[in-house]
Protein backbone atom coordinates (compact mmCIF):
# COMPACT_ATOMS: atom_id res chain seq x y z
CA UNK A 1 0.00 0.00 0.00
CA UNK A 2 1.55 3.20 -1.38
CA UNK A 3 1.59 6.74 0.15
CA UNK A 4 -1.77 8.39 -0.43
CA UNK A 5 0.29 11.41 -2.46
CA UNK A 6 1.25 9.04 -4.75
CA UNK A 7 -2.63 8.34 -5.33
CA UNK A 8 -3.47 12.20 -5.70
CA UNK A 9 -0.31 11.89 -8.48
CA UNK A 10 -2.67 9.11 -10.21
CA UNK A 11 -5.93 11.11 -9.32
CA UNK A 12 -4.61 14.51 -10.79
CA UNK A 13 -3.08 12.94 -13.89
CA UNK A 14 -6.26 11.35 -14.98
CA UNK A 15 -8.54 14.26 -14.17
CA UNK A 16 -6.08 17.15 -15.85
CA UNK A 17 -4.05 18.26 -12.87
CA UNK A 18 -4.25 18.75 -9.60
CA UNK A 19 -6.58 21.95 -9.89
CA UNK A 20 -9.11 19.65 -11.75
CA UNK A 21 -8.99 17.87 -9.70
CA UNK A 22 -9.37 19.57 -6.32
CA UNK A 23 -12.63 20.82 -8.07
CA UNK A 24 -14.06 17.27 -8.52
CA UNK A 25 -14.45 17.06 -4.42
CA UNK A 26 -17.51 17.36 -2.64
CA UNK A 27 -17.62 19.86 0.08
CA UNK A 28 -17.76 17.36 3.11
CA UNK A 29 -20.73 19.31 5.83
CA UNK A 30 -19.50 20.21 9.04
CA UNK A 31 -20.21 16.87 11.39
CA UNK A 32 -21.99 19.10 13.55
CA UNK A 33 -24.38 20.08 11.65
CA UNK A 34 -25.24 16.49 11.01
CA UNK A 35 -26.02 15.31 14.26
CA UNK A 36 -28.52 19.00 14.69
CA UNK A 37 -30.41 17.55 11.41
CA UNK A 38 -33.77 16.86 12.76
CA UNK A 39 -34.77 12.92 13.11
CA UNK A 40 -37.22 13.13 9.84
CA UNK A 41 -34.66 14.13 7.63
CA UNK A 42 -32.87 10.80 8.91
CA UNK A 43 -35.47 8.75 8.54
CA UNK A 44 -36.13 10.41 4.59
CA UNK A 45 -32.76 10.17 3.84
CA UNK A 46 -32.99 6.21 4.56
CA UNK A 47 -36.02 5.96 3.19
CA UNK A 48 -34.96 7.72 -0.42
CA UNK A 49 -31.74 5.45 -0.18
CA UNK A 50 -33.96 2.35 0.21
CA UNK A 51 -36.24 2.98 -2.38
CA UNK A 52 -33.70 3.72 -4.85
CA UNK A 53 -31.78 0.73 -4.27
CA UNK A 54 -32.42 -1.11 -7.69
CA UNK A 55 -34.93 1.12 -9.20
CA UNK A 56 -34.38 4.19 -11.09
CA UNK A 57 -33.05 7.31 -9.50
CA UNK A 58 -34.72 10.01 -11.38
CA UNK A 59 -38.24 7.96 -10.84
CA UNK A 60 -37.83 8.26 -7.14
CA UNK A 61 -36.58 11.79 -7.35
CA UNK A 62 -39.74 12.44 -9.45
CA UNK A 63 -42.38 11.05 -7.10
CA UNK A 64 -40.69 12.31 -3.38
CA UNK A 65 -42.80 14.98 -2.83
CA UNK A 66 -45.58 12.74 -3.10
CA UNK A 67 -43.70 10.29 -0.55
CA UNK A 68 -43.02 13.00 1.79
CA UNK A 69 -47.22 13.58 2.11
CA UNK A 70 -47.57 9.58 2.17
CA UNK A 71 -45.69 9.25 4.53
CA UNK A 72 -46.51 12.17 6.94
CA UNK A 73 -42.99 13.96 6.58
CA UNK A 74 -41.05 11.06 8.39
CA UNK A 75 -41.83 11.93 11.65
CA UNK A 76 -40.28 8.73 13.03
CA UNK A 77 -42.65 8.92 16.33
CA UNK A 78 -45.98 9.42 14.25
CA UNK A 79 -44.83 6.28 11.91
CA UNK A 80 -43.56 4.13 14.77
CA UNK A 81 -47.03 4.15 16.00
CA UNK A 82 -48.86 4.15 12.85
CA UNK A 83 -51.10 0.67 12.62
CA UNK A 84 -49.98 -1.97 9.85
CA UNK A 85 -53.71 -1.46 8.18
CA UNK A 86 -52.19 2.05 7.16
CA UNK A 87 -49.03 0.68 5.70
CA UNK A 88 -51.12 -1.98 3.64
CA UNK A 89 -53.07 1.33 2.38
CA UNK A 90 -49.99 2.48 1.18
CA UNK A 91 -49.94 -0.40 -1.16
CA UNK A 92 -52.64 1.15 -3.04
CA UNK A 93 -50.90 4.56 -2.96
CA UNK A 94 -50.07 5.74 -6.32
CA UNK A 95 -48.06 8.74 -4.81
CA UNK A 96 -45.40 6.28 -4.29
CA UNK A 97 -43.84 3.06 -5.46
CA UNK A 98 -45.56 0.08 -4.12
CA UNK A 99 -43.11 -2.19 -2.41
CA UNK A 100 -44.36 -4.06 0.31
CA UNK A 101 -41.48 -4.61 2.02
CA UNK A 102 -39.45 -1.09 1.77
CA UNK A 103 -43.13 0.40 2.85
CA UNK A 104 -42.72 -1.84 6.10
CA UNK A 105 -38.66 -1.14 6.19
CA UNK A 106 -39.71 2.70 6.94
CA UNK A 107 -42.01 2.06 9.94
CA UNK A 108 -38.95 -0.43 11.47
CA UNK A 109 -36.69 2.35 10.70
CA UNK A 110 -38.86 4.87 12.22
CA UNK A 111 -39.42 2.65 15.69
CA UNK A 112 -35.46 1.96 15.66
CA UNK A 113 -34.87 5.88 15.28
CA UNK A 114 -37.20 6.66 18.02
CA UNK A 115 -35.40 3.99 20.28
CA UNK A 116 -32.09 5.80 19.89
CA UNK A 117 -33.73 9.53 20.67
CA UNK A 118 -34.85 7.75 23.68
CA UNK A 119 -32.01 6.81 24.79
CA UNK A 120 -29.54 9.55 23.22
CA UNK A 121 -31.86 12.63 23.15
CA UNK A 122 -31.89 12.29 19.35
CA UNK A 123 -30.80 9.27 17.05
CA UNK A 124 -28.99 12.19 14.66
CA UNK A 125 -26.90 12.92 17.83
CA UNK A 126 -25.81 9.42 18.53
CA UNK A 127 -25.65 8.25 14.45
CA UNK A 128 -23.63 11.69 13.99
CA UNK A 129 -21.45 11.39 16.76
CA UNK A 130 -20.20 8.28 15.25
CA UNK A 131 -16.62 9.15 14.34
CA UNK A 132 -15.60 8.01 10.69
CA UNK A 133 -12.46 5.93 11.87
CA UNK A 134 -14.98 3.42 12.52
CA UNK A 135 -17.76 3.50 10.01
CA UNK A 136 -17.58 0.08 9.23
CA UNK A 137 -19.03 -0.25 12.81
CA UNK A 138 -22.01 2.42 12.18
CA UNK A 139 -22.39 0.20 9.26
CA UNK A 140 -22.84 -3.05 10.73
CA UNK A 141 -25.43 -0.99 13.62
CA UNK A 142 -27.43 -0.08 10.73
CA UNK A 143 -27.50 -3.60 9.03
CA UNK A 144 -28.27 -5.38 12.32
CA UNK A 145 -30.44 -2.81 14.24
CA UNK A 146 -32.20 -1.22 11.08
CA UNK A 147 -34.17 -2.18 7.98
CA UNK A 148 -32.90 -2.88 4.74
CA UNK A 149 -29.73 -1.00 5.91
CA UNK A 150 -27.08 -3.35 4.88
CA UNK A 151 -24.26 -3.13 1.99
CA UNK A 152 -24.02 0.27 -0.40
CA UNK A 153 -27.66 1.37 0.74
CA UNK A 154 -26.32 2.00 4.42
CA UNK A 155 -23.12 3.83 2.70
CA UNK A 156 -25.36 6.07 0.50
CA UNK A 157 -27.42 6.77 3.35
CA UNK A 158 -24.72 7.89 5.17
CA UNK A 159 -22.91 9.76 2.45
CA UNK A 160 -26.24 11.75 1.49
CA UNK A 161 -27.02 12.82 4.87
CA UNK A 162 -23.56 14.40 5.06
CA UNK A 163 -21.33 11.31 7.35
CA UNK A 164 -18.16 11.82 6.61
CA UNK A 165 -16.51 8.81 5.22
CA UNK A 166 -16.14 6.26 1.95
CA UNK A 167 -18.17 4.43 -0.52
CA UNK A 168 -17.15 0.96 -1.81
CA UNK A 169 -17.89 1.80 -5.49
CA UNK A 170 -16.54 0.04 -7.88
CA UNK A 171 -13.58 1.87 -8.67
CA UNK A 172 -12.96 2.75 -5.24
CA UNK A 173 -12.54 -1.38 -4.59
CA UNK A 174 -10.38 -1.62 -7.71
CA UNK A 175 -8.28 0.89 -6.39
CA UNK A 176 -8.11 -1.30 -2.76
CA UNK A 177 -7.43 -3.91 -4.93
CA UNK A 178 -4.25 -2.07 -6.52
CA UNK A 179 -2.97 -1.25 -3.24
CA UNK A 180 -3.24 -4.79 -1.92
CA UNK A 181 -5.62 -3.79 0.84
CA UNK A 182 -8.06 -6.29 -0.03
CA UNK A 183 -7.50 -9.23 -2.83
CA UNK A 184 -11.40 -9.20 -3.77
CA UNK A 185 -14.39 -7.48 -3.58
CA UNK A 186 -14.70 -6.88 0.51
CA UNK A 187 -17.70 -8.58 2.44
CA UNK A 188 -16.38 -10.71 5.29
CA UNK A 189 -15.27 -8.83 8.61
CA UNK A 190 -11.47 -9.61 8.17
CA UNK A 191 -11.83 -7.00 4.73
CA UNK A 192 -14.03 -4.78 5.70
CA UNK A 193 -11.07 -3.88 8.80
CA UNK A 194 -8.76 -3.43 6.34
CA UNK A 195 -10.38 -1.37 4.30
CA UNK A 196 -10.87 0.45 7.78
CA UNK A 197 -7.67 0.10 8.63
CA UNK A 198 -6.38 1.66 5.23
CA UNK A 199 -8.72 4.83 5.02
CA UNK A 200 -7.60 5.24 8.73
CA UNK A 201 -4.19 5.21 7.74
CA UNK A 202 -4.79 7.40 4.70
CA UNK A 203 -6.47 10.07 6.72
CA UNK A 204 -3.69 10.14 9.41
CA UNK A 205 -1.10 10.61 6.60
CA UNK A 206 -2.68 13.42 5.09
CA UNK A 207 -5.61 14.98 7.13
CA UNK A 208 -8.05 14.89 4.69
CA UNK A 209 -11.94 14.03 5.05
CA UNK A 210 -12.68 10.36 4.76
CA UNK A 211 -15.07 11.19 1.50
CA UNK A 212 -12.29 13.12 -0.25
CA UNK A 213 -9.98 9.96 0.39
CA UNK A 214 -12.82 7.83 -1.19
CA UNK A 215 -13.09 9.93 -4.49
CA UNK A 216 -9.40 10.25 -4.66
CA UNK A 217 -9.12 6.71 -4.55
CA UNK A 218 -11.79 6.41 -7.35
CA UNK A 219 -10.71 9.04 -9.78
CA UNK A 220 -7.13 7.41 -9.04
CA UNK A 221 -8.93 4.62 -10.97
CA UNK A 222 -10.14 6.33 -14.20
Amino acid sequence: MRHFAEIETLAANNKGGEAAMQALLQTVPDQSDVMALPDDRWLANFARCIFNSGFNWKVIEKKWPGFEEAFHGFNPNFLAMLPDEEYEALLKDTRIVRHGAKIMSVRDNAIWLVELAREHGTAAKYLGAWPASDQIGLLELMKKQGSRLGGNTGQYALRFIGKDGFILSADVINALMREGVVAKVPSSKKDMTAVQAAFNQWHEETGRPYTHLGRILAMSVG
